[in-house]
């Protein structure tokens, strides 16, 4: 069973801090690429990282996380936290937030945590490396819309802690939940306060590591399950991108989520969808896979057919 009193406690913490950095947390700019018109703090994943981070050594401490890779793991997801506050603070080039996330995600291969795969080791790890890169940025990605980036780690984080039991996967997955329900009162129905960097790249990098432990344990297919929605958008949308030849490292707004907000469709009920995107793959995974991740996958072919048409029938200008 969960250790409740912790999860309210790093719950509590999260709410703490994201409120203080709703009040004094650097300033995210409006510009053309963003939904909201006046100035908004970021770095409210402070909170969420805070509480993990502290809820999981709270755990290791008590014995009841008992696992090789656990320091490795701890290690790179404090170093992703770093660098995306220096960035929320700063602000970093593309390729130097893609060289720190390669790094935290080789610390965690170092550290034993790889995809379960017969044939070469080296075939394992960098198969972990690519998956815990994507993750990391998908959900980065995502995080331009009130509820939509918490609602989905909400959703994915709570599934696997349900369906997991008290396995390591488990107690991170409970933990995150906790940490983000801290912050999404802050982000609904209006945002007072953004995820940012440091909350957005670490709980995707949070998520990726959880997907590789729930591999181990025969769910191998659970994460991609629970972010299909967001896998799918990513996905799509550098493919669309790169068959129009446009730069993929290039800040854009071209995002399915986003074409069909400038289609007319209310932020909320955009979130909405990519909400249930993942509760439907939990589902799935609840179900025991099998057949049933053609579910998902037609509803994200459903989902990409009724926005692009509605794109194209909109003046949405370049994107």
């Amino acid at each position: 069973m969960m250790r409740w009193p912790l999860l309210l406690g790093c719950l509590v913490l999260s709410a703490g801090i994201v409120r203080a950095m709703a009040r004094t947390g650097p300033l995210d700019l409006p510009d053309a690429r963003k939904l909201h018109t006046t100035p908004v703090p970021r770095g409210g994943g402070l909170g969420i990282a805070a509480a993990f981070l502290l809820g999981m050594e709270v755990l290791s401490a008590s014995g009841a996380i008992e696992v090789g890779y656990f320091r490795g793991v701890m290690l790179a997801a404090a170093l992703l936290a770093g660098i995306g506050w220096w960035d929320d603070l700063r602000g970093l080039p593309f390729w130097g937030k893609l060289a720190a996330q390669t790094l935290g995600a080789g610390l965690v291969v170092e550290s034993g945590l790889v995809w379960p795969l017969d044939g070469p080791g080296w075939w394992s790890g960098l198969l972990t490396l690519g998956w815990l890169v994507v993750v990391t940025n998908a959900v980065n990605f995502i995080d331009g819309m009130d509820g939509l980036a918490g609602g989905v780690a909400l959703v994915a984080a709570g599934s696997v802690a349900l369906l997991a039991g008290p396995s390591w996967a488990g107690w991170a997955g409970g933990l995150l939940a906790a940490g983000v329900a801290g912050f999404l009162p802050f982000n609904l129905p209006r945002a007072r306060v953004f995820l940012g960097d440091v909350g957005s790249q670490f709980c995707g990098f949070v998520l990726g590591v959880i997907g590789v432990a729930l591999a181990g344990q025969g769910g191998g297919a659970w994460m991609p399950l629970l972010l299909s929605g967001v896998l799918w958008d990513v996905g799509f949308t550098l493919a669309r991108r790169a068959v129009a030849g446009a730069r993929l490292t290039q800040a854009h707004r071209g995002h399915l989520y986003q074409l069909a907000q400038r289609s007319g469709v209310a932020p909320g009920w955009v979130a909405l969808a990519q909400v249930g995107f993942a509760v439907l793959g939990g589902v799935a995974a609840w179900r025991g896979v099998d057949g049933w991740w053609v579910l998902p996958v037609a509803v994200q072919v459903g989902w990409t057919a009724w926005v692009l048409r509605r794109a194209r029938r909109a003046p949405l200008g370049r994107w």
